[in-house]
């Protein structure tokens, strides 16, 4: 038997790389490639259906009829599909996510198609300079858009919710913080009062006001008495939203804050206030589109008059939902042109309110702006030179603690620090 000295040693073939896979990473998405799937597949599904029912199996007709029942076979046969997939609860689930979305939908839908209706309307009228810039006083109905404009509408509006802001935003805020800060068997009875004056049509209030303020007091149809017919409008929506947003307020802040030895005013002031100021913002947004585009009690209140008239205590005042119904009534076009250019106006009034409250209010608790921060930097500069000036006349070292500083000082010596760092 012989064995071979001279065999090398072994060498194993090298292995040829294995193909790298893509790596597959795990979906934290709550949706689903087979939700999209049943959701456009009973789309789908719901369209044939129903075109099949009303083009070929049954008599019906209509654009209202079709979309009812399209929309209900959307549902059934989603809500099929999704079992598939699902339990019970998950379909259940399923189904009131897509009536909800759908809801929205619609809201969204008719929001959109209220704005651009209105300003497709009133494009005849909106692109005239005079329109803004003069008044009714020398136009009649059928006089072209070249001449007469909604000046004294415009003004009427703005002094009428500015006389409604003075009375109610401070009214407002003072019953919300009431009703949080002293609670009681009152405070009960006036949240009910409060919440049943919510739903308080619109005419009634005017008819208040006409009865109250016109007839037994002898005011007349002015500014000033459609002020006070919108601020009746507006006080409840103002108390109900400011008295949600004051309640989110972290009770945690107060408790700090009186345990601090702080009375509850300084609280409410410094703590409450400035911590719900963007909310209390919103409560007023809201009680402002409320009371600007009220109409009823403005007709009852305000009368109406062609021209432009400043003045809110005398003689009649026109505002632009008072001029909008008044102008569209006319059957003449150009009339009716200028009704839905008022109505444009009024939206993009809104819109600038809504903008202006947003700027003033959408900064949180404690957030600065560049000015404030400006003036705070200026302010610690001052403190800063000032410390240097009282160490310096102490002789002892810039910036650090004399020896009259560093000596224990006993309570009575300390000024009182109040909530705010005062």
């Amino acid at each position: 038997m012989t064995t071979d000295t001279n065999a090398g040693p072994t060498v194993l073939p090298a292995r040829a790389p294995a193909a790298q896979e893509p790596e597959r990473r795990r979906s934290t998405g709550a949706r689903r490639r087979t939700d999209v799937y049943a959701v456009f597949g009973a789309a789908a599904a719901s369209l044939c259906l129903t075109w099949l029912f009303f083009a070929r199996l049954a008599p019906f007709s209509g654009l209202l009829g079709f979309a009812v029942c399209a929309y209900a076979l959307f549902t059934g046969l989603y809500a099929l599909l999704v079992s598939y997939d699902e339990d019970g609860p998950a379909v259940r689930d399923r189904i009131a996510s897509v009536v909800v979305h759908s809801l929205a939908a619609v809201l969204i839908t008719a929001l959109g198609f209220v704005v651009v209706y209105t300003l497709w309307s009133g494009r005849k009228a909106l692109p005239h300079g005079n329109f803004f810039t003069q008044d009714m006083r020398h136009a009649g109905p059928l006089d072209p858009l070249s001449v007469g404009g909604i000046r004294h509408a415009v003004i009427g509006t703005l002094i009428e919710i500015a006389i409604a802001l003075v009375l109610t935003v401070p009214a407002g805020l003072l019953c919300a913080v009431f009703l949080n800060e002293v609670p009681g068997r009152y405070a009960r009875f006036v949240r009910t009062v409060v919440e049943a004056m919510t739903a308080l049509p619109s005419i009634v209030a005017g008819l208040f006001v006409y009865a109250t303020a016109i007839l037994a007091l002898g005011v007349q149809k002015s500014g000033f008495a459609a002020g006070l017919a919108i601020s009746v409008m507006m006080l409840p929506i103002i108390i109900r939203a400011s008295d949600v947003v004051i309640r989110l307020v972290p009770g945690t802040l107060r408790e700090a804050s009186y345990a601090l030895g702080s009375p509850r005013w300084r609280t409410v002031w410094h703590v409450v206030l400035p911590t719900a100021r963007s909310g209390l913002t919103t409560a007023v947004i809201l009680g402002t589109a409320r009371g600007v585009g009220e109409t009823s009690p403005v007709l009852l209140t305000a009368g109406y008059g062609a021209g432009t008239n400043y003045s809110p205590t005398h003689d009649p005042m026109v505002s632009l939902p008072l001029a909008t119904f008044e102008f569209v009534k006319s059957p003449q076009p150009a009339m009716i042109s200028r009704g839905f250019g008022a109505a444009a106006v009024l939206l993009l009034l809104v819109l600038v309110l809504f903008l202006i409250a947003r700027v003033i209010g959408g900064r949180g608790a404690g957030e600065l702006s560049r000015r404030g921060t400006h003036r705070r930097v200026l302010a610690s500069r001052r403190d800063q030179r000032r410390f240097a000036e009282r160490a310096a006349v102490r002789g002892g070292p810039l910036g650090g603690p004399s020896p009259a500083a560093s000596a224990p000082r006993t309570p009575q010596d300390q000024p009182a620090q109040g909530v705010d760092g005062s």
